[in-house]
C-alpha cells in the first residue's frame, strides 16, 4: 500500500523538486506522447506538457475490456481525458482473461512506469500482480470492479459503485413496478462486479420469483438465442434484468424474437442505448458513469505523483448508481453523443 506519509524516494524525489521547471525544460516541450494520452495542449506547438504544466508521467491502465462493449469506450476516454489534461502518457491495455491481465500489469512494473490503474474483476489472479506494483513503489488505483476486494489488497483509493447496493436498488424499483418473475443475466459467470449486482437484485426484489440466465458475451449471437430461447420457454418472465449496455440491446431483439411483453432493464448506459431508453424500448438503466471512474483513476494517481493526494480517505469514492430513465434521458442524450456518458 502507498501511503500520504510516505516520502517519495528516488525518481520521485526528483520529480516533485522538478515539477514547476519541467513547465518550462525544452527537453520536455520536445517528448513525445502516446496516441492514448498526454497529448499537447491546442496551442502547443507540439510540446509534451498539458494544460496542468507539470512534469510528465506515465501511467498504464489496465481492465478486463471485452472487445465490442462499448462501455470501455467511455472508461478509456475519461482516463485519456485526464491524461491531457495532467500531461500523463497514457498506455492503455486490457485482456477479459484475469490471468492475461496480470500479465499486462506485470509488463507494466517492469516497464516501471510512474503509477498503475487497473479494474480488479478476478481479485484472485490479480492480487500477486497488484502486490509486485506496490512492492515496486509503484501507486496503483483501482476502479470499476472489485469493490469488495481492494483495500484487502493493500489498493489505497477505488473509484466506483457498490455494486451490491446498485443491485438492491435495482430490485427495489423491480418490485415497486409490480414484477413477478424477474430474469437476471449474466453475461461473464464468475467476474465478481456482475455476481453482485444479481445477488443485489434478488436481495432487493420482494414481489415474485427470481432467476439467473449464464450467458457468454463473447458469443453475441449465442447470447441471443439463449435469451430468446429462455424468454420463450417461460412467458410468466415480465422482467429482464441485463448487466450491460450491449447485452440489454440484445434482449431487445431476444424478446422481439419470442414475443414476450417482459420489461428490460439494465446497468450501465451507451449512446445507443440512450435512443432505446427515449423509445421505450429499455424502462431504465443504472449508471456508474464509467468516463468518471476512467478519469479519476487516472487523475488521483497524478495527484498523489505530483503533490502527494489521496482521494477517499481510505474509502471508496462512488460514482454511481443513478437511474436513467425517460424522465432525465433527455439531460443525458448530449453527453452519450460526445461519447462520455
Amino acid at each position: 500500500m502507498y501511503s500520504t506519509t510516505r516520502r517519495p524516494t528516488g525518481r520521485r524525489t526528483r520529480r516533485l523538486l522538478g515539477i514547476v521547471a519541467a513547465a518550462s525544460a525544452a527537453v520536455v516541450l520536445a517528448a513525445g506522447c502516446s496516441s492514448t494520452g498526454g497529448k499537447e495542449d491546442s496551442g502547443s506547438g507540439g510540446g509534451g506538457v498539458g494544460s496542468a504544466g507539470t512534469e510528465a508521467l506515465t501511467i498504464a491502465m489496465v481492465t478486463h475490456e471485452v472487445p465490442g462493449d462499448s462501455f470501455w469506450d467511455l472508461v478509456r476516454k475519461g482516463a485519456e481525458m485526464a491524461a491531457k489534461k495532467d500531461n500523463v502518457t497514457l498506455r492503455y491495455s486490457s485482456d477479459p482473461e484475469a490471468p492475461n491481465q496480470a500479465n499486462l500489469v506485470q509488463a507494466a512494473i517492469d516497464s516501471k512506469v510512474d503509477g498503475i490503474a487497473v479494474t480488479l474483476a478476478k481479485p484472485d489472479a490479480m492480487a500477486p500482480a497488484v502486490k509486485a506494483a506496490l512492492a515496486a513503489g509503484i501507486p496503483v488505483s483501482a476502479f470499476n470492479s472489485g469493490y469488495d476486494n481492494w483495500q484487502a489488497m493493500g489498493v489505497q483509493q477505488y473509484f466506483g459503485q457498490d455494486e451490491k447496493i446498485a443491485g438492491q436498488a435495482a430490485g427495489k424499483r423491480l418490485t415497486e413496478e409490480g414484477k413477478k418473475h424477474v430474469l437476471c443475466v449474466i453475461q461473464e459467470q464468475g467476474q465478481v462486479a456482475l455476481e453482485s449486482r444479481c445477488a443485489g437484485v434478488k436481495e432487493g426484489f420482494t414481489s415474485g420469483s427470481f432467476e439467473i440466465l449464464n450467458v457468454n458475451s463473447k458469443d453475441m449471437p449465442s447470447v441471443e438465442s439463449t435469451m430468446t430461447a429462455k424468454l420463450q420457454q417461460d412467458p410468466s418472465i415480465d422482467a429482464i434484468m441485463t448487466l450491460g449496455a450491449p447485452i440489454a440491446q440484445t434482449a431487445v431483439q431476444s424478446k422481439a424474437n419470442a414475443g414476450s411483453t417482459a420489461e428490460v432493464a439494465t446497468f450501465d448506459t451507451n449512446a445507443a442505448l440512450v435512443d432505446l431508453i427515449k423509445n421505450g424500448d429499455v424502462a431504465w438503466a443504472i449508471d456508474q458513469q464509467p468516463y468518471l471512474q476512467g478519469y479519476l483513476a487516472v487523475d488521483s494517481l497524478w495527484l498523489y505523483l505530483t503533490n502527494g493526494n489521496t482521494i477517499g480517505g481510505g474509502n471508496a469514492v462512488l460514482t454511481g448508481p443513478a437511474f436513467i430513465d425517460q424522465s432525465n434521458i433527455d439531460k443525458v442524450a448530449d453527453y452519450a453523443k460526445n461519447g462520455t456518458r
